[in-house]
């Protein structure tokens, strides 16, 4: 998983798409690794123009990025049928590392809308995805660095995945890395009965106890929120992070406590999101 040596960059040859392959570009570079662009065709319906979209599509990848990519050791693969379902089953396949793809939310609608391809993606695929929603503000290539990196740990199965490739990504480049848990107000349902006290109390020794077991002395910071969304992508925010980890499980997808928060954080997060 660590590090990614075979990256799965699905393309759709769109403008947000473009930009995105300046972080794919950046990845790859730096860990020396195998890049794939994948182009998925969906089949023609019964009342689509008969054209051979396959033949169209081919032109359109092997054309796709050739001078930007052309020192790196890339393939170019075309798959049909459904996009969210043939990336998932190429990527696993495959044996990838990472799957890298810009979201769809544009303008006022960002924070209410992720593509579904890139939702389904996220849920059933095996290995870390990155996203990005604000493409439109990925840097020059040769200014794209990575300074801070926030991990947001939910205390549950993945925590420790999560941590250790977060701690590990941020020793790769040099980073400073910082750890956030959010906890809910304790009048949110299960936590109506415990005193905001303890609370925080059982989390900080939660998140002492895995940070020991991967060995990082990361800065923690404790959060009580009712949205715990808004507060976690404030503090990224705040913090000038260059990228933000998120936990999810391999067998249900995105963790249990996080699942319900963790599509709003990729939403919302004011940098790219790689999802473990």
């Amino acid at each position: 998983m660590f590090p990614p040596k075979k990256i799965l960059f699905p393309v759709d040859f769109s403008e947000r798409c473009t930009a995105a392959a300046r972080m794919a570009e950046t990845f790859t570079g730096h860990f020396q690794a195998e890049l794939t662009l994948a182009h998925v065709v969906e089949p023609l319906t019964y009342n689509d123009i008969s054209i051979d979209i396959n033949a169209v599509g081919e032109r359109q990848l092997s054309s796709y990025l050739v001078d930007e990519l052309k020192h790196f050791d890339l393939n170019r693969v075309l798959l049909t049928g459904d996009p969210a379902s043939q990336i998932v089953d190429y990527a696993q396949s495959q044996n990838f590392d990472l799957i890298m793809l810009p979201t769809h939310g544009y303008g006022t609608f960002r924070r209410l809308i992720l593509g579904s391809v890139t939702a389904k993606i996220l849920h059933d695929a095996l290995c870390p995805v990155w996203t990005g929603v604000h493409m439109e503000h990925v840097p020059r290539l040769e200014d794209i660095a990575f300074r801070k990196i926030v991990c947001a740990i939910d205390l549950g199965a993945q925590t420790c995945p999560t941590l250790r490739w977060s701690k590990q990504f941020a020793s790769e480049f040099g980073a400073e890395f910082q750890v956030v848990h959010a906890i809910p107000e304790p009048s949110d349902n299960a936590f109506a009965d415990l005193r905001e006290e303890d609370l925080l109390s059982e989390a900080e020794a939660k998140i002492a106890s895995a940070l020991e077991n991967v060995a990082s002395d990361a800065k923690v910071s404790v959060l009580m929120a009712a949205d715990i969304p808004r507060a976690v992508c404030a503090l990224v925010a705040r913090e000038k992070a260059d990228l933000l980890v998120i936990g999810r499980s391999v067998h249900t997808g995105l963790a249990d406590r996080l699942r319900a928060n963790a599509y709003a954080i990729i939403r919302q997060s004011p940098c790219p999101v790689v999802s473990v």
